[in-house]
């Protein structure tokens, strides 16, 4: 497998769930302004949009979008235990908190706060925005070790990435101690830290 990615972006997520997985995968480094991969190729033939990440299979399929990308990966490996078996309620409240995450959390707040376009008036919105969202889990790990109860999963991991940028988004997480805590948690596994050392972002 190739998972072609950008350093700090969201491509983190899929980075960190092949480590937790312990498959054999090929990085491929993608500039996000020039679309062109760190061999020179241009990524556009892998995804026409540009956006990471992708992840090639042996057989030259092409998946996209996060969310996917790491339900695949989890089913590889079931073992691991990061996302519950298909067709259980439980793996649907997965993918509740995983759209919940992509939709409400990182397209409906953060990405129009890095948008050079977005006024700072409509920024001060979109942190008001962001805050009622984080405590919206904030609230529901007052009764949950994890996003998903006892056990860690994929919705923990993408958590971590997303709010991974509240400092260069200006954003507060000071008032929201259980996500912090769990963002703790999340970055200190071998896994997290291994992805975070391959993109540079950790020494």
């Amino acid at each position: 497998m190739k998972l072609f990615y950008t350093p700090g972006t969201s491509s983190l997520f899929p980075h960190i769930v092949l480590y937790e997985a312990d498959l054999p995968f090929e990085k491929v480094k993608v500039d996000e302004h020039t679309k062109l991969t760190d061999n020179a190729a241009d990524y556009r033939t892998i995804n026409p949009l540009g956006f990471v990440p992708a992840l090639q299979l042996d057989d030259g399929t092409v998946i996209t979008e996060s969310a996917a990308i790491v339900q695949y990966i989890a089913d590889q490996v079931p073992a691991k235990r990061l996302a519950p078996p298909n067709g259980t309620l439980e793996r649907t409240k997965l993918q509740l908190w995983l759209n919940f995450i992509v939709s409400e959390i990182q397209v409906g707040c953060f990405c129009p706060l890095f948008h050079a376009m977005t006024s700072d008036a409509a920024k001060t919105m979109y942190r008001e925005r962001l805050a009622l969202r984080v405590a919206h889990i904030d609230r529901h790990l007052a009764q949950n070790e994890y996003i998903l109860g006892e056990n860690f999963s994929l919705a923990d991991v993408y958590l971590f990435v997303v709010l991974n940028w509240s400092r260069l988004a200006k954003f507060d997480l000071s008032s929201h101690a259980r996500v912090l805590e769990l963002c703790k948690r999340v970055g200190a596994r071998p896994a997290t830290r291994a992805a975070m050392q391959a993109e540079g972002l950790i020494v």
